[in-house]
């Protein structure tokens, strides 16, 4: 039997992940560990310093109260004791696309799986017209569906996951996409509480998409489903010759 471990950053109780296990349940056994509350931008965390709480809601979903590599490791370790055939990590509440992929809790659910030799995907929406929380992910489920069906049966090479982000509106096609890049800026607001005390608040500046049509952002204006094979390898091969002239080697 065909075993799928899904997991999340908006946590278990979103309506994300709910379709995306319905949608993903004709392909085998679903089985859902992904955080109790919303733990959005915590990047490849991992808990170290606190012992995790699993909690069995019902069937086969379960809320852990850690981030998305948590999920995935006390996943395999605890609740399957053993390998799944596939991670699936979504379905998310906006895009992760360009360098939003090294915050996103959502993209490290699937690296992890990866990282433990699992084919994994993490599948993300991006956000309708309205007001914040109008999210329709049926279109987001059935392209999960299709990308996982065709992993299940072909396999990924090793270390590498796909990073799939879905347009709101109906789907031109699918394209095979690279990481986008652009121009990055993050703003810092100062503020006082009520007793005077200072805190900050961290959000996003304007960026601008450095001009790519392979990109991953350009499918997404385009009106396309872009899929993106991601790795764990950070290497900068590009920058060897430059560092090798740094004369640090001995």
């Amino acid at each position: 039997m065909t075993r799928i471990l899904v997991t999340n950053d908006d946590g278990v109780r979103a309506k994300g992940i709910q379709a995306l296990a319905e949608a993903l349940a004709p392909l085998g056994e679903v089985v859902v560990v992904a955080p109790g509350r919303e733990v959005s931008a915590v990047g490849h965390a991992l808990t170290l310093h606190h012992p995790l709480r699993l909690e069995h809601l019902r069937d086969s979903i379960y809320a852990l109260d850690g981030t998305p590599t948590d999920c995935v490791n006390i996943g395999i370790a605890a609740v399957l004791r053993g390998l799944p055939d596939l991670v699936v990590s979504g379905i998310n509440n906006g895009l992760n696309i360009g360098d939003d992929v090294t915050y996103s809790g959502t993209v490290s659910g699937a690296l992890e799986g990866a990282l433990l030799g699992v084919p994994s995907i993490a599948v993300s929406l991006q956000q309708g017209p309205g007001e914040w929380g109008k999210w329709d992910f049926a279109e987001a489920a059935r392209v999960a569906s299709e990308v996982a069906a065709r992993v299940l049966q072909r396999g990924l090479p090793r270390w590498t996951f796909l990073n799939v982000n879905v347009p709101h509106r109906e789907p031109k096609g699918i394209r095979l996409t690279v990481q986008g890049k652009r121009t990055h800026a993050t703003t810092v607001s100062e503020r006082r509480d009520p007793r005077g005390r200072t805190y900050f608040w961290i959000g996003e500046g304007e960026d601008e998409w450095l001009p790519d049509e392979a990109a991953d952002y350009a499918a997404i204006r385009a009106g396309y489903v872009s899929v993106t094979p991601l790795q764990s390898d950070l290497t900068a091969v590009e920058a060897a010759a430059f560092v090798k002239a740094l004369g640090l080697e001995r």
